[in-house]
């Protein structure tokens, strides 16, 4: 199976090729981490040295940023219960990379080797895990293999399979439900990801409900420093009325400034963030504030000064601060809901207590739109109209924006607890002897 899936992958990478090229030197992707990923060269860990001798050894895997900043809580939780383990985190991504190695500057980071036999296993023979922890769909035979053969448990944490995905692994069934039973903990969501991972042929005793770890990741306190640091910077008075649009793609910069151009004439005390989800936009956003004839200032210039007073739109072009920025805001509007992307997390800002929408388009979280909805702590804007009169009113009646927030706020509150179950889970996993089977594979 291995050598097929070599042949299957080399196939895909050929076929890609000029799309990966036009993104390594348009786009600035792919341009890091080839060692690693096509080799499997991750960093060596020497089991006998003094600051890793007993310890039990973790590696996280976590795709993008998104991964990234979910597992943050998980690494918390593990590192307090378990001082003798070691966490280790790859990712696949530049950004994810960066963010990583901000996020975590005490911890080994890498990036995970492409899916293929010879990188997989000379990854795992470097690494030596104890455990290898895959967050919410990573699904990748070689790799899960190589975690088997070296000794080390394998584990699904945070897990979800939405229904496009269930549909394309129903087709390949059998080989999903080989793959499936070699993963020792598969900790979901919600009820609907667990019976899909069983239909798909998981062990029944593999899948555990745990709840979202998304929900113990997000801040709840506008006061925390760093919020306030920010708001300072940006030059935010306390009369002033926060519309902040993050992880948005294109075109919902421009809907979101169409929806500010039109509103600030007579509600001067507005003012609009932008985060785009990608940095590669952020030059291409720049330039269409720059045609647009707003007065606007971005969020690198901010460290370097003097604030623009008259400016009152801020562009943030950094990665890794937009959980932050959300603490800054009154209304918010969740991107990847317009177009095809199927969504951005709107646990943030509804921890905050701001006034959420989103679009119509969440099919990625479509269990926690459910909930908000249901719980009358977001609204679903279909167009630019819909978000222009969203913001209108919440602008209009403070009292109706205020309610939503904090409904929103009191549902993330009621949802907390995920990470404690699943490093109960993963602790359960261990045993002396598996451990020391661990150690010993090589």
């Amino acid at each position: 199976m291995g050598i097929i899936l070599n042949f299957v992958y080399m196939l895909v990478i050929l076929l890609a090729s000029p799309w990966l090229l036009y993104c390594a030197l348009v786009k600035g992707k792919y341009r890091e981490g080839f060692a690693e990923k096509l080799l499997g060269l991750a960093p060596r860990i020497d089991g006998d040295v003094e600051d890793d001798h007993g310890k039990t050894r973790v590696w996280l895997h976590a795709v993008s940023v998104g991964e990234v900043n979910l597992l943050g809580t998980l690494i918390d939780e593990i590192q307090r219960q378990h001082p003798d383990w070691r966490c280790l985190v790859s990712t696949t991504t530049i950004t994810g990379m960066r963010l990583a190695r901000k996020k975590y500057p005490d911890l080994t980071v890498f990036y995970c080797p492409l899916d293929f036999t010879w990188a997989t296993r000379t990854a795992m023979r470097r690494v030596r895990p104890h455990l290898l922890l895959l967050a919410e769909l990573e699904l990748w035979p070689n790799l899960i293999h190589a975690a088997r053969r070296q000794g080390a448990r394998v584990a699904v944490v945070n897990g979800r399979l939405s229904e496009n995905s269930y549909r394309g692994y129903r087709r390949i069934r059998p080989l999903v439900a080989g793959l499936l039973r070699k993963i020792d903990l598969i900790a979901v969501q919600d009820e609907s990801y667990a019976r899909r991972f069983l239909h798909l042929g998981a062990k029944q005793q593999s899948v555990h409900l745990t709840g979202s770890l998304k929900y113990d990741g997000a801040e709840t306190n506008r006061r925390n420093p760093k919020i306030i640091r920010l708001r300072k910077l940006a030059g935010f008075a306390d009369s002033d009325v926060v519309f902040l649009a993050g992880s948005t793609q294109e075109p919902e910069e421009a809907v979101a400034l169409d929806v500010f151009r039109r509103l600030i004439e007579n509600r001067p005390q507005l003012r609009l963030v932008i985060v785009p989800r990608h940095p590669e936009r952020f030059d291409s956003v720049a330039r269409h504030l720059d045609s647009s004839g707003v007065a606007w200032q971005r969020r690198t210039s901010l460290d370097e000064g003097p604030l623009n007073e008259n400016a009152r739109v801020l562009l943030v072009d950094v990665v890794g601060e937009l959980g932050a920025w959300w603490g800054t805001a009154d209304m918010a509007f969740v991107g990847g809901s317009f177009g095809n992307r199927g969504g951005q997390n709107m646990i943030e800002p509804a921890a905050y207590g701001a006034a959420v929408s989103f679009g119509p388009n969440t099919r990625n979280f479509r269990d926690i739109v459910t909930l908000m909805l249901n719980h009358d702590a977001a609204v679903v804007v279909q167009d630019g109209a819909a978000l222009e009169r969203f913001v209108r009113r919440c602008l209009e009646d403070p009292g109706y924006a205020g309610s939503l927030g904090e409904r929103a706020k009191d549902l993330v509150a009621q949802q907390l607890g995920a990470t404690q179950r699943t490093v109960e889970l993963l602790t359960g996993l261990f045993s002396p002897k598996t451990a020391t089977k661990g150690r010993n594979a090589a």
